[in-house]
């Protein structure tokens, strides 16, 4: 990963995805934030990392018997086997829990190897399992069925959906416990150091709020008064 990546990771590990929406909205995007997902446990930091996708179909029986697992080229291992350290392995699973998109196997593998998160529109078996990982990971909802039951691992690391979103290979994925934002990757240096400036302004205005001053001209600030009190207050930090 190139240093320009892990300079915006580290900064995106300091906003939240709340942050983010805003900012993204401001630049008229609207529709960033994957529906229905949700951590398989608490977050305590953000899940941040460069979009490596993989795209499922719905399965036919006469190609999805359980022996396709045995093909070293089934695309769904090869995504486990490739996607690059620090990257999130976001799946098109077609917005459907009905059968997992993987399992706790599959996810000690990403693990294992650095990858930075797991996220499906479906849902994962052996989803405690998985939530005890040191890798986060999201999902619809748990799902015990087999993969195979309804899905055909087709593409990997091409433009998929998931959960309403456009994913493009290399986009950065922003996670906690609110959600998930998908910042277009030529947009995301720009987004980081926004959203960093507005974390700074959003902390002022919380102790601000905290202390019992109205949100009228502070918050946003319409005040010029609060402008030079803000100014003091980054410095004092």
């Amino acid at each position: 990963m190139e240093n320009n990546s892990m300079d915006i990771i580290n900064k995106l590990k300091q906003v939240s995805t709340a942050t983010i929406a805003t900012c993204l909205f401001k630049k008229g995007l609207k529709y960033q934030f994957i529906q229905d997902v949700q951590p398989l446990r608490k977050m305590t930091e953000p899940m941040v990392g460069q979009a490596y996708t993989l795209r499922y179909i719905p399965a036919r029986e006469d190609l999805n018997p359980i022996s396709v697992f045995r093909d070293p080229k089934h695309l769904q291992r090869v995504a486990v086997e490739e996607c690059p350290q620090n990257h999130v392995l976001v799946i098109d699973s077609r917005k459907s829990a009905r059968a997992a998109s993987a399992g706790s196997i599959l996810a000690t593998r990403l693990m294992k190897r650095g990858v930075a998160g797991l996220v499906t529109d479906g849902g994962f078996r052996d989803s405690a399992e998985i939530a005890a990982l040191a890798m986060p990971s999201y999902h619809q909802k748990p799902s015990a069925p087999t993969n195979l039951t309804l899905n055909q691992a087709i593409a990997i690391n091409e433009p998929i959906g998931c959960g309403d979103v456009a994913v493009f290979p290399g986009d950065y994925i922003v996670g906690d416990n609110d959600g998930i934002m998908v910042i277009p990757q030529h947009l995301a240096h720009e987004v980081a150091d926004e959203c960093l400036k507005m974390t700074s302004y959003e902390d002022f205005v919380l102790e601000k709020v905290g202390n019992g001053t109205s949100i009228i001209g502070l918050y946003p600030m319409t005040n010029d008064d609060y402008l030079s009190e803000f100014e003091d207050w980054k410095k004092n930090r």
